[in-house]
């Protein structure tokens, strides 16, 4: 049954020992995170991630407490396909935001979900990021759900490539373009690599094209109003059945594709245990709720578990 409140996570001086259904015992240094640490343990749990896990790795998210305040829309499927001016802006633009997406770190909580992997403890991860910081930080079995940034693909061809090759390709169409943008720009890059950039900036980049074929190019990523491809659906749905116990991380539930694995989760009668700052499409259904900050519970959290 749901809980009637939220979990807030707050430190107590003496630990709780947990008493799972198999013959583990776990102690569990915080009380708050005794129910979540009482779901998860003794079983195989799946993990499915959002933007919260890696805003502490200098990604903003979408829909947490700060971005919340701001008016930036993110790229969508049929403007991008329909309108040249659209992929141009998109393109210079993320010719200065890809450098941060590519040199981001991976940080303690997607380190913490890799060891749980590693122990036998999380048959996996779903994720809904594009950063491509899980596979970073180790982790073996990752679906991504929404593609990634490092991939670049054809429209036209379906030829892919690496993201950097397109990067020194656009760099080279536009000499001096990253020294003016960047002192032009506030260089807040976005989770789809995207930073706000001025018009002026837009209207003389040079978009590059397919090497192979002349097609317009498009990062391997699922935008807003595309559909997320079924075998893409089918692996996650895989892992999620090799699993009897779903985590839910720095997510908001707001999209479909990812609230989908909460919904197939509740229908099997496995726990769903959800750790974000910040509410969720999905509270109502937890098994257990952690309102808390993303990287500093699944720490503890995966110590306790592990």
């Amino acid at each position: 049954m749901p809980p009637a409140e939220p979990v807030v996570v707050e430190p107590v001086v003496e630990p709780v020992v947990v008493e799972p259904a198999g013959s583990a015992r776990f102690v569990v240094d915080d009380e708050a995170l005794w129910p979540a640490v009482a779901a998860l343990a003794g079983r195989r749990v799946v993990a499915l991630t959002g933007a919260g896990m890696s805003t502490a790795s200098g990604i903003p998210d979408y829909r947490g407490p700060l971005t919340r305040q701001k008016a930036r829309n993110p790229v969508r499927f049929a403007q991008f396909v329909g309108d040249e001016r659209a992929r141009r802006r998109y393109w210079a633009r993320a010719t200065l935001g890809w450098p941060r997406i590519r040199d981001a770190v991976d940080n303690d909580a997607h380190r913490a979900l890799a060891a749980l992997e590693t122990r036998g403890r999380l048959t996996g991860v779903i994720t809904q990021n594009v950063d491509r910081l899980h596979t970073k930080a180790g982790s073996r079995r990752v679906v991504e759900l929404h593609g990634a940034l490092r991939d670049v693909g054809c429209l036209a061809c379906g030829h892919v490539v690496d993201r950097d090759d397109v990067q020194a390709r656009l760099i080279a169409a536009n000499p001096g373009f990253l020294v003016v943008a960047a002192a032009a720009a506030a260089a807040q890059a976005a989770p789809d690599g995207d930073v706000d950039l001025h018009d002026g900036l837009v209207d003389d980049f040079v978009v590059v094209a397919c090497a192979r074929c002349g097609g317009a190019l498009k990062p391997r990523v699922v935008y807003f109003g595309e559909n997320v491809a079924a075998d893409v659906v089918a692996a996650a749905r895989a892992l999620g059945d090799d699993a009897d116990a779903l985590l839910v991380a720095g997510t908001s539930l707001e999209v479909y594709s990812g609230r989908r694995f909460v919904d197939a989760a509740c229908a099997r009668g496995i726990p769903v245990v959800i750790v974000n700052r910040g509410p969720t499409r999905s509270d109502d259904r937890a098994t257990v709720k952690i309102e808390g900050d993303v990287v500093d519970v699944l720490v503890r959290l995966a110590r306790a578990v592990a």
